[in-house]
């Protein structure tokens, strides 16, 4: 794929959503382009780019800022939502819209033109099968986030049809109909595997998970099952070969790049003039990554409270200290510390430091191995160059002085995960383009989707082993679920539900699951209204879900284009 990638940029194509079905001639058009194998080559590559875009799959990490585990509050994509005050024209609300949509047609070009193309008509099938992929992909999003949508497949000409695209609303129904049937297909018709120059590319086990989790949001828990199987037990032998990978923070490193625990995966590169990978760096960074960045999304308390003890116990701050939680000023006491008067230096740490950092260090690992925590150390920038630093929670810290902050004097939590640490050993030349692939789809979710099925369907015995595979990983090595204290037990299917739950949260932080998660499971208006602090205890945001949340409003410039779209989502 990456190889693709590079074709692409040299090639200069898609500078925009229809350019390979427009004229004049400074345009490459379907009547000029869709000729050889290498022009196939490169439309499948424009097919895969949509999804580096922020708006749908290239910032996916940021949905978990609408869940309870992770914020979006300076300025970026989410603040309205979080608030409620969202409208149907917040920007935001259009573009993903939009942007799925161009996913959807660049995927119809290829089905439009394939048959065109001079190739061997095996190879046809598979450019078909992975179009087909991509179209469900980006349906099945819109689905997620606007329930039933109009559907447009490979005989809508958009350069034809621009001005009559007037299509009315499918039902959720038939739009799940759609999606599953363009993934029958493309199980059908994808390889197993790739050669290690076409790694990325859609394949049989990417439609078969994907298909798998369009039944489970569905509530087709025997469908999923059956396809979540294919993946974990691989009856017929096709040798999927997907495991975990031993380390789970090199999932997100370039350590990970084609580890057997990716099932889908969004390509990154960067270097000059090919810059195609994810703004990690500038997203989720502080000021003291690399180039100085944002903190648009970050991780917030409630999920840094979740991680258990290494033995598996629950944790709470109210344990430690009695009355924690609601006594701000009592938090201020614990965590803060003071600079000297040149702000250079801790002058004085606060009494508990050592507690503190044990309180940390006695957890569920994937705790410091996502998250950067108080008085840990981080391999940051001053500016581009490389340099230890510190979370100190003090006024006055600075990064020049070896200290994390954020942009607007807040004392959150920060992402460890993803975050490039220095400049990745030379390696990062722009903070808006990290070379790290980012999971759409790996192993431990499928592993943690496959016990929802068997929780769902009675076989709670089954589903507590694919969640004790996820806690077992050598790097995480999470005592086992019913294995001796009471508080590992987990046998009902409530139990086993709340296991669920909580190790979806802590497992697939910062990869965008956790909103759909809790909307589908029917829990987010229970669990997303609160008001939110820092960890010095500093009011930041009022978190408001109510009924009309569970589907985001269609634009409403699509009703002003489309008089025939049909009726607004409940309550909007």
């Amino acid at each position: 794929m990456k190889k693709y990638i590079l074709i692409l940029a040299a090639a200069g194509l898609m500078s925009g959503c229809y350019d390979l079905d427009q004229y004049p001639h400074d345009k490459l058009s379907s009547g000029t382009f869709w000729k050889t194998e290498t022009h196939a080559h490169q439309g499948m590559v424009a097919m895969y780019n949509t999804l580096l875009n922020e708006n749908v799959f290239g910032a996916y990490y940021n949905n978990d800022a609408l869940g309870e585990i992770a914020m979006d509050y300076n300025n970026w994509q989410m603040p309205a939502i979080i608030k409620g005050t969202y409208t149907e024209r917040t920007s935001f609300i259009q573009k993903k819209w939009q942007t799925a949509y161009e996913g959807v047609f660049r995927a119809n070009l290829m089905l439009q033109n394939i048959d065109g193309v001079e190739m061997d008509n095996a190879r046809k099938t598979v450019y078909k099968g992975e179009a087909r992929f991509m179209r469900a992909l980006y349906y099945f999003h819109l689905f997620d986030f606007y329930g039933g949508v109009p559907l447009y497949d490979e005989t809508t000409i958009v350069a034809n049809e621009f001005m009559n695209m007037k299509k009315p609303r499918s039902s959720a129904d038939e739009t799940v109909k759609f999606i599953l049937d363009d993934l029958d297909e493309a199980v059908r018709t994808l390889p197993v595997k790739w050669e290690n120059t076409e790694y990325g590319r859609a394949t049989r086990g990417a439609a078969v998970a994907l298909r798998g989790k369009v039944k489970l949001f569905t509530k087709d828990y025997a469908g999923a099952k059956a396809d979540f199987e294919e993946i974990v037990k691989d009856p017929e032998g096709r040798g999927y070969g997907y495991r975990l990978n031993d380390s789970y923070p090199d999932l997100f490193t370039l350590e990970a790049d084609q580890s057997a625990e990716m099932i889908f995966t969004i390509q990154c590169v960067n270097g000059t003039n090919n810059n195609y990978g994810l703004a990690y760096c500038l997203r989720m960074g502080t000021r003291a990554a690399f180039g100085g960045c944002w903190n648009n999304c970050m991780p917030t308390d409630i999920l840094a409270d979740m991680y258990e003890y290494k033995d598996g116990r629950p944790f709470s701050w109210n344990q430690i200290y009695p009355g924690f939680s609601a006594d701000r000023e009592l938090q201020k006491s614990i965590f803060q510390a003071e600079l000297t008067a040149d702000n250079k230096k801790v002058a004085k740490y606060p009494a508990d430091k050592d507690k503190i950092r044990g309180v940390y260090e006695n957890r569920d690992p994937r705790l410091e191995q996502t998250l950067i925590t108080p008085y840990c150390h981080f391999l940051g920038c001053n500016g581009r160059t490389p340099k230890d630093m510190e979370y100190v929670l003090a006024t006055g810290v600075n990064e020049a002085n070896g200290f994390l902050r954020d942009n607007l004097g807040h004392n959150n939590y920060y992402w460890r995960k993803f975050v490039p640490e220095g400049d990745m050993n030379g390696i990062l030349d722009d903070r808006d383009y990290s070379p790290v692939d980012f999971p759409l789809i790996r192993y431990a979710d499928v592993l943690l989707m496959l016990a929802e099925c068997y929780n769902e369907t009675g076989m709670q015995d089954q589903a507590v082993d694919m969640i004790n595979q996820v806690r077992q990983r050598p790097s995480t090595n999470m005592p086992e679920l019913n294995s001796g204290p009471e508080w590992l037990e987990a046998r009902s299917k409530e139990e086993v539900f709340q296991r669920i739950v909580h190790e979806r949260a802590v497992e697939l932080a910062c990869e965008g699951h956790r909103f759909s998660d809790l909307k589908r499971w029917g829990i987010a208006k229970e669990r997303l209204n609160y008001e939110y602090d820092d960890i010095l205890g500093k009011f930041i945001f009022k978190r408001i879900f109510t009924d009309r949340d569970y589907l985001f409003p269609i634009p409403a410039v699509e009703f002003e284009r489309n008089p025939n779209l049909g009726q607004q989502n409940p309550k909007w």
